[in-house]
């Protein structure tokens, strides 16, 4: 007797083994299979047969490499107009009083005027575009092609202007927006979202920016997307690597800031790197809650006059640049690199350091309180390193050996407590200095100044990110009055 069949059960028996599903059986006989998981061929023969899928592709990595090419050029347009101020400087060092004011207030005027969107980093504006509440096309407002174009040439604007910006933050914004053209080109279910898109072109911009790829991807992963889609993240980063190797093309495969001597790290080291990642943190966060309150309207009556009178406002700051400038002998001008590398090459600065970063502190934020189009990633790294040289020059027990890395340190450490992104920061400064034998140093300044930072303010970007949507969104609905009997 056969035992019965339990109900909701296939009385069929099941296949035999060595079939293949949906074939008939093999009565019995082994015969070879070939799983449909390892079959290479099979794989290779169905990727080639989406003729379309790898249209999309290609055209998604050309733009990878247009963004690529926008920030090399956005780079030479930058050094250019940076070497003309110079000049200019050189030559009259008393003209820049009139010249800074003059070309700030000219660029407030452009920028309200023409691209609203192209004001300040460019990183808050990709985050914006990212943001999920965003009603159908007002992700144009802050990342397009048209405002890509404004903020290559807005953005060297400022560097002719002297101005304490950088163009590192703008890079993003640039290949973001020439990564989000891409879209237009490609069918509605192709898989590659705007999201994807702007994460890559993004991530790209800083790739590009610094030569750091592998910062490129942490800073996709860290802050623009929080997290990257299995189905496209093989692309986004296939773009990053595209845009980064037309960096290496166009400069070559060096080191942002050339190679550090790292001395011997021991316990000797213990202090002034627990000193520096504290300073750093505290003036990160303070720098971060001073940019917050300065730029997303809080109420105070140099923000009355701003709203009223941007030009004016823009002008004044320039004038209080120049006096700044001219102070520190010129120092205070420019992103900072020059000297960064004057202090890890141990030459003398035309300024004492304590003052150097005090008053590069001040340049940057009223540069960004300004409202011209320009980063401050350079600018951070800079005063990070002023950090570092203050803190080597202290009586402390081969301090002095200790500068480079101390200033490698500093660089990380405020730049991860200005960003609130302590990855990002201890792995570009990794890659600009070719810091291998640092990491751990690095790496635990980032995450001690970030965790400091957090104690002291928001993050920077989130809470402009959140400004700028909010703009577009307006005011929440209020609730109806009670009404009273």
């Amino acid at each position: 007797m056969h035992d019965a069949q339990p109900p909701g059960l296939n009385p069929s028996p099941g296949p035999n083994p060595g079939s293949h599903p949906g074939q008939p059986p093999s009565g019995g006989h082994d015969t070879p299979h070939h799983d449909p998981q390892t079959d290479f061929l099979q794989n290779f023969q169905n990727e080639l047969s989406n003729g379309r899928q790898w249209v999309e592709r290609a055209i998604v990595l050309a733009h990878a490499v247009v963004a690529g090419l926008a920030v090399v050029g956005f780079t030479l347009l930058s050094d250019g107009a940076f070497s003309l101020f110079q000049a200019l400087y050189a030559a009259w060092p008393w003209a820049v009083l009139l010249w800074m004011p003059l070309l700030t207030g000219a660029i407030v005027w452009l920028t309200r005027r023409y691209a609203p969107g192209a004001a300040g980093s460019g990183i808050p504006q990709v985050m914006a575009a990212l943001d999920p509440m965003l009603p159908p096309g007002a992700h144009r407002r802050f990342v397009s092609l048209r405002l890509a174009l404004a903020k290559m040439g807005l953005g060297a604007a400022g560097l002719l202007a002297g101005l304490s910006l950088g163009r590192e933050g703008p890079s993003v914004q640039v290949a973001a927006g020439v990564m989000q053209n891409a879209q237009r080109w490609l069918r509605p279910g192709s898989g590659i979202d705007r999201q994807a898109l702007l994460v890559a072109g993004g991530a790209a911009g800083i790739a590009a920016a610094f030569n750091a790829p592998l910062a490129g991807v942490v800073f996709a992963i860290e802050e623009l997307s929080r997290k990257l889609e299995s189905r496209s993240s093989g692309l986004v980063l296939a773009a990053i690597v595209l845009a980064g190797l037309m960096s290496v093309s166009a400069f070559g495969n060096l080191s942002y800031f050339g190679v550090i001597r790292v001395p011997r790290q021991g316990w000797d080291m213990l202090l002034p790197g627990l000193l520096v990642t504290v300073s750093c943190g505290l003036l990160g966060g303070l720098f971060a809650r001073l940019l917050i309150a300065s730029l997303t309207g809080a109420p105070s009556r140099f923000n009355r006059w701003r709203a009223r009178w941007p030009v004016r406002f823009g002008m004044a700051l320039g004038l209080v640049l120049a006096i700044i400038g001219l102070v520190t002998g010129g120092a205070t001008f420019g992103a900072g690199s020059e000297t960064v590398r004057h202090m890890l090459a141990g030459e003398e600065q035309s300024v004492s350091a304590p003052f150097y970063v005090t008053l590069k502190f001040v340049a940057t934020w009223l540069t960004s309180w300004a409202g011209v189009p320009g980063g401050i990633f350079a600018p951070a790294l800079s005063i990070g390193a002023g950090v570092g040289h203050n803190v080597a020059q202290f009586p402390l027990d081969g301090a002095a050996e200790l500068a480079p890395a101390l200033i490698a340190m500093g660089m990380a450490a405020f730049l991860a407590a200005v960003t609130q992104a302590p990855l990002t920061a201890f792995i570009i400064v990794m890659e600009m200095v070719d810091g291998h034998a640092m990491v751990l140093s690095l790496m635990a300044a980032a995450m001690l100044a970030s965790l400091i930072s957090r104690l002291i303010s928001r993050s920077l970007y989130l809470a402009l990110a959140e400004t700028m949507v909010k703009t577009v969104l307006g005011p929440p609905p209020t609730a109806p009055a009670p009404s009273h009997p």
